[in-house]
This record gives C-alpha cells, sequence and structure tokens, in this order.
C-alpha cells in the first residue's frame, strides 16, 4: 500500500495512492499517526480497501500533497550513514550509529516551499531514505525484530543549515530544527511495495544540476539495524520517524561548497517511492 495526505496545514486527511489515483480515506480513518499504526491500522487499511476502493472519493489534482504521515512523537536520524558521505565530510566511518532529533514541527509536504531561515548563509540539502515505526518497541532482541516493527518508507529532505549545526556548539539539532526542514513523502510505502531495499537508487538536483547521485548499497546501518540499535537505548514509539542519513553531494561536501539560495527548486527521490520538489523562498 501507499499512504498519503492531503490538504491544507492543520487539516490534512489521509488517504492512499491506488492503482495511480489518490483516494480520501477520511471517512474511515482519522489520520495516519501513532493511534492508527498502534492499533493494527495498516491491517485494517488493508481489509477497507479490499470492500472500499472503487466507491472511494479521488482527491483532486490541485489539491495540496501533505506529509505522508501525521507529525510522529520524535524525528530519530543518522548521521554519516554512508560511506561515501563519510569521506566526502573528512570524517572516519562510524564504528556505531550517530544519533541525533529533529524537531517534529518541521515536518512539511513533499512539495511545499521552503523558507531560508534568517540569518542563515548555509543552508544544504540531503536526500535520506525514512523509516516509520508501526509498533512501539524497547530492548528489541534482533534485527528480526525490528524489521516487523516498520510499517513502511518514504523520501525525506534532511534540510540542514550547517553554520547552525557546526559552528555555534553544542549538538546538530539547532542546524535541523527550523521550519519546513522536514519535507516528508509523497506517500509511504509498504515493505511490500519495494523491490531489493539494499540497492535503491537516490538523486537530488538544484536547479536541474545533478548532486546527489547515489544508492542505498552505500548505507554503513541498515534500516533494521538502526532501529534494532535505536530500541537499546530508548522507547520507539508506532508513528515515529527515522531519517537513516545521506549519500555523497551534500552542499557542504562540494568544493567549492555550494548552498541553497532564495529562489531555488530542490528535486529529490528515491526509486520506488517517488519524487519531491520544493522552492527555496
Amino acid at each position: 500500500m501507499k499512504l498519503i495526505r492531503f490538504g491544507e496545514k492543520d487539516n490534512e486527511k489521509p488517504g492512499v495512492l491506488y492503482q495511480g489515483k489518490r483516494l480520501d480515506c477520511s471517512e474511515e480513518f482519522r489520520d495516519w499517526d501513532r493511534d492508527f499504526f498502534q492499533n493494527n491500522g495498516l491491517k485494517r487499511l488493508e481489509k477497507y480497501l479490499e470492500s472500499n476502493a472503487a466507491q472511494l472519493k479521488e482527491v483532486s489534482d490541485s489539491t495540496r500533497h501533505a506529509a505522508c504521515i501525521g507529525r510522529p512523537g520524535m524525528i530519530m536520524c543518522i548521521g554519516l550513514n554512508y560511506s561515501e558521505h563519510a569521506a566526502e565530510s573528512n570524517m572516519a566511518i562510524p564504528e556505531e550509529p550517530i544519533i541525533f532529533g529533529k524537531a517534529t514541527n518541521t515536518l512539511s509536504g513533499p512539495y511545499d516551499e521552503v523558507s531560508i531561515p534568517k540569518n542563515s548563509t548555509k543552508t544544504d540539502y540531503e536526500v535520506e531514505l525514512g523509516v516509520v515505526l508501526n509498533k512501539d518497541v524497547l530492548y528489541l532482541k534482533n534485527e528480526a525484530e525490528a524489521a516487523e516493527a516498520i510499517a513502511g518508507y518514504c523520501v525525506i529532505n534532511d534540510l540542514s543549515e550547517r553554520t547552525f549545526q557546526l559552528e555555534k556548539g553544542g549538538q546538530w539539532i539547532k542546524g535541523k530544527s527550523c521550519p519546513g526542514f522536514s519535507p516528508v513523502g509523497p506517500f509511504l510505502a509498504t515493505p511490500d511495495e519495494l523491490g531489493d531495499l539494499n540497492d535503491l537508487k537516490m538523486t537530488l538536483s538544484v536547479n536541474g544540476e545533478l548532486r546527489q547521485n547515489g544508492s542505498t548499497s552505500f548505507m554503513i546501518f541498515r534500516p533494521a539495524f538502526i532501529v534494532y540499535y535505536l530500541s537499546q537505548f530508548m522507547l520507539l514509539e508506532a508513528g515515529d520517524l527515522i531519517s537513516t542519513g545521506t549519500p555523497a553531494g551534500v552542499g557542504i561536501g562540494l568544493n567549492p561548497p555550494s548552498y541553497l539560495a532564495k529562489g531555488d527548486l530542490v528535486e529529490l527521490s528515491i526509486e520506488g517511492l517517488g519524487t519531491q520538489k520544493q522552492k527555496m523562498i
């Protein structure tokens, strides 16, 4: 299944992408949020579509594409999780996952405009594979258990302000939590929708210039291991979002570095998970 949300900000509704059409599921479901995922929502949605898909109302093409999940309890991120990105950052490949967080109110739609933050000179982009959980987990025993806790996957642009992140002291969250800095979607794909998760093509361009051209094959720590690892330190809840790192080609890693400016158009995609576009304003 491919889960979507649509509608104006703070009034989003749940739906699905079904046979190429956006369908409205709001008469049966309130949102794709913690309550939905925690209470066997994916199974209930599957049964609902089997009986009702043909009768569901189609969503107009002009209706805003919202983030594909409701606001999560946490957005956890993994740093330097691609070998080539670690190399361009002049940092050693980590022996254990590097963990940081983003404010959950950064969540935005895949085609929303994003404002360059006040006083920013180094706003950067990062195409990443997102993981959403379908249950609460703590102290998982192995990666197999972790895989069963994954509801699906999506595209994330882990937008970052590098001065705030790296030059102001403290933790990275300062440079990761500006408004709109987590465009998510256009849809959440359940695991059965994807082919080989270990070799998904990932691309990002700025004003038509290809900047990132990578693959999940370069990922150091795989999604199931990341979920297992995080559960050893914290309670992960249904609906939580994990951003699993970015391949080489980010602005800070170019020679010379190249950052986003007002008017720039960022386009990013992951094989099987769709495409995002954001205009920077």
